[in-house]
């Protein structure tokens, strides 16, 4: 499987297991810290190829995910469960199955940052995503649905704006999978 863009992930070992499996370039962020040299590096591929980024299902990946998404705009993002990318001690990319990276990769989410909020705060406690002792859970399926990983409630108001979902968009379909 060729994937035409380049894919953006923390490590050598990320960038293995994905060559393993499909024919693809990667850009390696090599931690955290995401350098001038990398972002740089990052921009040119977008405005060439464009960029998938597809981080670990972590704390630190999503710390990068947002970094590269704020810099640089339009980027796609590929999003696993981190049930799917783990030993019994470490979470990554490099630990999940072909199957499941083919299936993050083919849902890739686009954002944009636009003007107008379709989702607000108020949206967010009205479907129970905040303030109820099954939020967690309620914004779990949803994210799943969406194939965005597993966000607390503000970054699921993030990407849902980001996807310019709508209020009644997110109903539906919690009245289809109720």
């Amino acid at each position: 499987m060729k994937i035409k863009e380049v894919l953006v992930v923390e490590g050598k070992h990320d960038s293995d297991t994905l060559k393993k499996y499909f024919d693809c370039d990667t850009i390696e962020t090599n931690g955290t810290h995401v350098g001038r040299e990398v972002l740089k590096l990052i921009e040119q591929a977008q405005k060439t190829r464009g960029v998938i980024v597809f981080t670990d299902p972590d704390a630190p990946g999503e710390q990068i995910r947002n970094n590269i998404n704020q810099a640089i705009p339009g980027c796609y993002n590929a999003f696993i469960e981190r049930k799917k990318a783990r030993t019994a001690k470490k979470v990554g990319i490099e630990h999940a199955s072909r199957e499941d990276l083919i299936e993050a990769l083919a849902h890739l989410m686009h954002y944009q940052e636009l003007d107008m909020e379709t989702f607000t705060m108020s949206d967010m406690m009205e479907l129970g995503f905040i303030g109820k002792h099954d939020s967690a859970e309620r914004r779990a399926k949803v994210a799943q649905w969406l194939y965005l990983g597993k966000p607390n409630a503000k970054t699921l108001k993030k990407r849902l704006n980001m996807l310019q979902l709508t209020r009644a968009d997110v109903e539906n379909y919690l009245k289809e999978h109720a």
